[in-house]
């Protein structure tokens, strides 16, 4: 069961205690992502996140380090395009020292010139890593070909352009701006009592910023297409399809649809694609949430000879799984494959404490295990087949990555 809290300052506190562990997992979820940026401050969110682990006013960037290796824990971050994340996972004797140490780096982070300057560099050689990587830009690539100059559309490490123009009253400003009370939540999963609430509230429900969360503005999905020569061993190509907000009660079943159509081995994009065709080694469709807004992606990597047979192919296996629907075989197994995916991430602490982070944050809603599980098992063939019809259609964008970097025939 999860208690939840709201502090006087308006941070929310949500808990989930797990007797059965000896672990505790701590996050700080920030509503505010590369989405939250504009053209001048892209990367921000994430330069930011950064630099919470590079010294505070009482511990170096080592200092923080060891915080957590001499008492056996784990402590990362990670940004997306709607929000970031802080966290840490210890042993449960050492949740308050845990979530001091986040509480140090959250209030006290020094963001020195020269620790700046340095982690300037690093996340230049991150977004250098990434751009020898092109299955991974290209998903940035396609990004851009949805939803163009909305920040949706922007890359969440920024460029170098951008990173290099920022500085300690850059991120102090954003702060101020995007890390309101009432947009951070506190999310605590594993061995600990209530009581730990009071000790989140002592830390986190006093600050002010003078800020109100800030607003966004809707995307508009568009339809382009864009491509890139670089040079390459294959043809990388994405093609997104419009999809579901966050909290939509379709949600479920575009789950399942995915499932069927590439989001596992036995899916029929892997098994037409790979299986009898061999034209790829990696194909994989998954769904992305936003808050107003949701994007489907199919990826396929094949040689640059093959790109208009693999494109060719996509679209059929698309187009039958919308003639024939799915078979009840199909649906039966991705139920189970929902199930059986929800029922093994609650035994992590980490995946409790981000289920629950996530679920305050955007949709301010916890649903019980007993009612994702009716909603799972009221999934029908009929309601899949609907979303499928409803879901692909003509208006899709693509990105591809290729030696050449000529588009598919067909598009």
């Amino acid at each position: 069961m999860v208690t939840k809290h709201t502090c006087k300052n308006g941070v929310r506190v949500v808990l989930e205690n797990i007797p059965t562990v000896r672990s505790v997992a701590i996050g700080i979820w920030i509503g505010t992502g590369s989405r939250n940026e504009n053209g001048e401050n892209n990367g921000v969110s994430h330069f930011l996140e950064h630099m919470f682990f590079k010294g505070t006013k009482t511990k170096t960037a080592r200092e923080i380090a060891e915080s957590f290796d001499s008492i056996g824990g784990q402590v990362n971050a990670f940004t997306s395009k709607e929000y970031t994340c802080y966290y840490a996972k210890v042993m449960d004797e050492h949740s308050n020292y845990a979530l001091n140490v986040l509480a140090d780096m959250f209030f006290h982070s020094i963001f020195d010139e020269e620790e700046l300057g340095k982690e300037k560099n690093v996340v230049y050689e991150e977004i250098k890593m990434y751009e020898d990587a092109p299955d991974d830009i290209v998903h940035d690539l396609l990004s851009k070909a949805s939803y163009g100059n909305h920040p949706l559309g922007y890359p969440i490490l920024g460029t170098e352009t951008t990173l290099s123009a920022f500085n300690g009253e850059t991120l102090r400003n954003y702060m101020k701006e995007t890390y309101t009370p009432d947009n951070v939540v506190i999310s605590i999963a594993g061995n600990i009592e209530e009581s730990f609430i009071k000790e989140v509230e002592e830390l986190f429900g006093s600050y002010e910023t003078g800020y109100t969360k800030p607003s966004i503005q809707k995307p508009v999905f568009e339809t382009g297409k864009l491509a890139r020569k670089k040079t390459t061993e294959q043809a990388h190509l994405c093609i997104g399809y419009n999809g579901l907000p966050v909290g939509d009660e379709d949600v479920y079943n575009l789950i399942v649809m995915n499932n069927v159509l590439g989001g596992s081995m036995s899916s029929r994009l892997f098994q037409e694609v790979r299986e009898e065709r061999g034209l790829a080694y990696s194909i994989y469709s998954y769904h992305s949430s936003f808050q107003d807004n949701g994007m489907l992606t199919i990826y396929g990597g094949t040689g640059a000879a093959q790109l208009d047979l693999l494109f060719e192919t996509v679209q059929l296996t698309i187009n039958k799984l919308k003639q024939e629907g799915i078979t009840e075989k199909e649906l039966k197994n991705s139920k189970e494959q929902i199930k059986g995916s929800l029922m093994l991430s609650l035994e992590s602490t980490n995946s409790r404490m981000s289920r629950n982070g996530k679920n305050e944050l955007l949709l301010k809603n916890h649903r019980s295990l007993d009612d994702i599980l009716e909603k799972i098992n009221s999934i029908t063939d009929k309601s899949v087949n609907e979303l499928t019809h409803r879901i692909f259609n003509d208006q899709y964008s693509l990105a591809l990555i290729s030696p050449d970097g000529e588009l598919p025939k067909g598009i």
